[in-house]
């Protein structure tokens, strides 16, 4: 504020430094009470004022020294500025009063000088006052100059601070309408951005059509720009198929897939002739001379590793737009397929025009052998041997062409169809079903995947099952062919001869010498307790050897088979050549049909039996065959599943013309059609056949009449027909019941013995006997006592001791006569201890 020129406007030039300091500073007066010898002193300091004006005057003729006022820097400096200013001002006026004195000539100038020097004295002495005043009023006004200054400098600031408003204001105006410019040019550039990105889509097309289209597109093909330029047009498809609300967005799309298409033929064009290129060559160095096996095979893989590697990357281009993306729709890409698949299809007439002559001629070779010429097996294993070799390069060579299996196997069959058609006229003419199963075995065994395998194939392996499985079907239908003509011509007809059925004297042919020689001298065994002479075969084994029945068991079939009947053998044969060799369902099948067929004959050999012997024999025989073939069959793993043989019955259709043709109205619409719902139509019947169902009923219906014809030869004394005549005496029915007891169980237990080996299953027939027979006596028993019930009934006898001769014994009674006939539980007894103790000497045998 005090840097304002204003200020210096009121301050005149003060007195230097020095002079201030000089000059008297003012002191307080003394009260007029206080001031002894007023006058004297008065007019000393009077002479003093005076020497001082004098003085002064001297001093201050000269003009005052301008100096320039500074800036109070407070308010001493303030006050010491403004009385040298007031001691300036008042100098001259005082050198002026005192020093302009004139001559006094009489008293009253002196009057008149003397009051105007006290008037003088009293100003001076009241200057100090006057200065302070003067001073004061300085500062006031100095002051009023500063509240006007402030209240300037406040309106000042005020209409600054609204100017700084209206600037702000205005300022965040522009300021949003900069950020509103400033966003509008981030959409735009946005926008600009968008335009430009989908443009591109749009721009690519025509480039892209001039390069396809223009001469000698396809020399372009192997390079990186061109794999560049397929990737464009996938871009751009992909772009229009996710906006097909665009304009021309269809069309451009259409535009763009058949310059995909121009693209990816311009591959397949190339490819192809590379390939011709590559095959001319080879075909002409062969066709120039005649090359060994060595030469041939690498001059045939050697040439088409070549050029290998490029050409799959280009193929590649082909096969990655033919898979179809996972959501697309079904057949939408079937055009680059089709693509991909002339590739396959070019590659496998090309390949194939090099190879299959080569394999046919090597094939004719092996066929030609003397070793395979007429062997059907051995010819199988060198020609497909062969082919495994073959196979392999081909398919190390294809994955070195093409990526993926896609269409090898197909190329492959292809390549092995000289294979088949040496192979399938030899299965197709081979009669012996032992070839056909050693065949199957043979390809099953060495050149099949097993599905239970738990190690799959690797991923670049090949799987020559899928080529030998045509072969492998050809084997196995033959197979189940001559199986059926077995079955046919040796079990279904089979015509018995009279040595066949001469039973029981074909039992006992059977040598005992292997029975006497395991015997224990110390075992008390009986003969009819005897052990069978050779085990019976659990497991069917496939065995290489001649079509007979010797040599083709693990055991001696020759001991085991004897007494058995030629279709039970047939049967078990046949069973065990086509076990495992043929699909498990084809194997249920025959063997249901085996089983029935066998069953069948057996039965009617057991008719025939019974006619030429007793029904005794044909029981037994039927018992012994159908409990070996029930036993055998358990170890086929058979699946016992119930299948319908389904038939059309017509007699519904003869019935109803019949009865139309009776009634008359044969020619009637009407009653066609009234009887057209009802028998017209042939009705299909379901006859659900199951073999093992079938066996079991047969098995116990002969058991069943073998128990009741024994029963009935020892209780006929006893059955109603004879209990019905007059005069029927029943204490002399029950003595020839006992007598016949007697007599036909020993007969019984040899029959037994002539047909069967194990213990326990002619002791179960016996008790079977045994409990038939004592039901029919319990039954006669109780006629009896209804008959007497009006008279007093006979005495019971005790369960223990002798019955009375004279009576009819009670069933406790003639049960326990029965049971020491019988004997049944006393020999399984003796079996049961005779079994532990033979078992505890080969336990002890064995540890010695």
């Amino acid at each position: 504020m005090y840097d304002d020129a204003s200020f210096y406007t009121f301050m005149p030039s003060a007195a230097p430094q020095e002079d201030r300091q000089s000059t008297p500073k003012h002191k307080r007066r003394q009260s007029l009470l206080k001031q002894p010898n007023e006058d004297s002193q008065a007019n000393e300091r009077t002479l003093d004022v005076i020497g001082e004006a004098s003085t002064n005057s001297r001093h201050n003729a000269a003009p005052p020294k301008a100096t320039l006022t500074r800036r109070a820097q407070s308010y001493s400096d303030f006050h010491d500025a403004a009385k040298a200013v007031l001691d300036t001002e008042n100098s001259p006026r005082r050198e002026k009063g005192i020093g302009s004195y004139k001559r006094i000539n009489d008293d009253l100038e002196f009057m008149g000088w003397y009051d105007e020097l006290e008037n003088d004295l009293l100003d001076a002495s009241h200057e100090q006052y006057t200065d302070y005043q003067n001073q004061l009023d300085l500062y006031s006004s100095h002051l009023d100059s500063l509240l006007s200054d402030t209240t300037n400098t406040l309106d000042l600031l005020t209409s600054l601070s609204d100017s700084f408003k209206s600037v702000e204001a205005q300022t965040t105006t522009f300021q949003k309408q900069c950020e509103g410019l400033t966003q509008e040019q981030k959409r735009l550039t946005q926008l600009a951005d968008e335009i430009t990105q989908n443009l591109k889509y749009y721009s690519f097309l025509e480039p892209v059509t001039r390069r396809l289209n223009a001469p000698g597109a396809g020399s372009l093909v192997r390079s990186q720009e061109f794999s560049s330029m397929l990737a464009r047009l996938d871009e751009c498809l992909e772009y229009m198929a996710a906006h097909p609300k665009h304009r021309e967005a269809s069309t451009y799309r259409a535009r763009y897939r058949l310059l995909m298409t121009r693209g990816l033929t311009l591959i397949r064009v190339n490819f192809v002739n590379s390939l011709k290129d590559i095959s001319s060559n080879v075909m002409k160095r062969i066709a120039e001379r005649q090359l060994n096996d060595t030469t041939m095979s690498a001059l045939l893989y050697a040439k088409f590793r070549a050029g290998a590697t490029e050409l799959k990357e280009v193929a590649q281009e082909i096969r990655k737009r033919s898979i179809r993306a996972p959501g697309a729709e079904a057949g939408a890409e079937s055009e680059y397929v089709g693509l991909m698949n002339e590739l396959y299809a070019n590659y496998s007439a090309i390949r194939g025009k090099l190879i299959i002559p080569w394999i046919t001629k090597k094939i004719r070779d092996v066929a030609a052998a003397p070793s395979t010429s007429k062997e059907l097996v051995p010819f199988a294993r060198n020609s497909i041997s062969y082919m495994k070799e073959m196979c392999s390069s081909e398919y190390d060579l294809w994955r070195e062409w093409f990526e993926g299996e896609e269409g090898l196997y197909d190329f492959l069959e292809s390549a092995c169809e000289p294979l088949y058609d040496e192979l399938r006229p030899r299965i197709i003419h081979e009669n012996e079903i032992l070839k056909l199963c050693e065949l199957c075995t043979l390809l099953q065994t060495r050149y099949m995947h097993d599905q239970d395998d738990e190690e799959p194939l690797a991923a670049n392996e090949l799987d020559f099952s899928v080529l030998v499985k045509p072969a492998l079907e050809d084997a196995q239908t033959r197979l189940v062919f001559r199986t059926q003509a077995i079955l046919r011509d040796e079990i279904e007809r089979y015509k018995p001869k009279p040595d066949v059925l001469d039973y029981p004297a074909c039992n006992r042919k059977v040598s005992l010498s292997g029975t006497k020689n395991q015997r224990s001298a110390t075992s008390g065994r009986k003969a009819s307790n005897a052990e069978p002479t050779t085990p019976m075969p659990k497991t069917p084994m496939i065995v290489e050897g001649g079509d007979s029945l010797d040599g083709q068991w693990g055991f001696d079939t020759q001991a085991a088979f004897q007494g058995w009947y030629p279709t039970l053998k047939k049967a078990i044969w046949l069973l065990s050549r086509i076990y495992r060799l043929v699909n498990s369902t084809v194997f249920d099948d025959l063997a249901h049909q085996i089983v029935h067929q066998t069953t069948l004959c057996l039965h009617h050999a057991s008719t025939l039996i019974a006619t030429n012997r007793t029904p005794a024999d044909g029981h037994l025989f039927l018992i012994k065959h159908l409990l070996i073939l029930k036993q055998q069959i358990v170890a086929f793993d058979i699946e016992y599943v119930v299948t319908p043989d389904i038939n059309i019955d017509f007699s519904g259709v003869t019935n109803t013309f019949y009865e139309l043709r009776e009634r008359g109205g044969f020619f009637d619409p009407r009653n066609l059609w009234k009887r057209m719902g009802g028998n017209l139509l042939p009705k299909v019947v379901e006859n659900m056949l199951d073999a093992k169902v079938e066996l079991d009923g047969r098995l116990r219906g002969v058991i069943t009449d073998f128990t009741t014809g024994s029963a009935d030869q020892i209780t006929n004394p006893i059955n109603e027909m004879t209990t019905a005549k007059k005069g029927f005496d029943p204490l002399k029915a029950v003595n020839h019941v006992k007598a016949h007891a007697e007599k036909e169980v020993p007969l019984l237990r040899r029959k037994l013995d002539e047909y069967l080996d194990d213990r326990r299953t002619k002791e179960t027939l016996v008790s079977a006997v045994q409990d038939l027979v004592m039901q029919r006596y319990e039954a006669f028993y109780e006629d009896q006592m209804r008959e007497k019930s009006g008279e007093a009934g006979p005495r019971r006898a005790s369960k223990k001791g002798k019955g009375r001769e004279d009576e009819v014994w009670d069933v406790d009674m003639f049960e326990e006569w029965a049971g020491g006939v019988f004997m049944v539980a006393k020999v399984l007894a003796r079996e049961e201890d005779e079994d532990d103790g033979f078992s505890d000497r080969g336990s002890g045998t064995a540890s010695l």
